[in-house]
């Protein structure tokens, strides 16, 4: 297996994760709206090297539970449940985000990479989600727990990360529309993706108890 398919699978792995509006993003966009876009360049960069170290740690765990394929079927199952939950939750009960009463402050004059680096350390999303691609990936045989392929598939998460950042950063005036379309209609989108994984997880459930 050639070390390309991991770098492109980090790449595009991160990307999606990066694309939804959230703190870390829109701040990039807001300091490259108030500041300039240099230093909200330098913001996404200390934001990418979290990224970087919250991936690596998340294929570690990965590896860990990859070696364990009891707890990965019970992984699955659990998450079957709390997707199914999520799903429910953001279709029926959750709050529509109140646009006009949402922004991102910035209280500090400090060195934006240092910002940025704290901002994405306090979003521990990262480690899970890479965890589940991981062993996700590794189950269909696109993803090996060997140190290169790991370096690999890190580097190009931390690729599609600084990507993401740096759309927001270039051309979040032109999005700016698309982005309000978005935080509107989130809770069904997140819906819509936790179901969607819901019937993929119960199907590779039901595969592995008929298989």
């Amino acid at each position: 297996m050639g070390y390309s398919l991991p770098l492109f699978l980090g790449f595009l792995t991160a990307s999606f994760g990066i694309t939804p509006p959230g703190l870390i993003n829109m701040t990039a966009a807001k300091v490259s709206l108030s500041e300039g876009r240099t230093r909200a360049i330098i913001f996404a960069c200390g934001a990418t090297i979290v990224v970087l170290v919250q991936t690596f740690i998340g294929v570690i765990f990965a590896e860990f539970i990859d070696k364990n394929p009891q707890i990965v079927i019970m992984l699955r199952e659990a998450g079957l449940g709390i997707f199914a939950l999520l799903t429910v939750y953001f279709f029926f009960f959750a709050k529509k985000p109140n646009i006009d009463k949402e922004e991102v402050r910035l209280h500090s004059k400090r060195s934006r990479f240092f910002m940025g680096m704290l901002l994405s350390a306090l979003n521990f999303f990262p480690i899970p989600f890479y965890v589940f691609i991981s062993v996700t990936l590794a189950s269909y045989h696109y993803f090996e727990f060997r140190l290169p392929f790991i370096y690999t598939f890190v580097f190009g998460s931390g690729l599609g990360a600084f990507f993401g950042f740096y759309c927001y950063i270039a051309f979040f005036k032109k999005m700016q529309s698309k982005t309000t379309f978005i935080l509107k209609n989130m809770n069904y989108i997140i819906g819509s993706i936790t179901g969607l994984v819901s019937i993929i997880t119960l199907v590779n459930i039901i595969l592995y108890y008929f298989s």
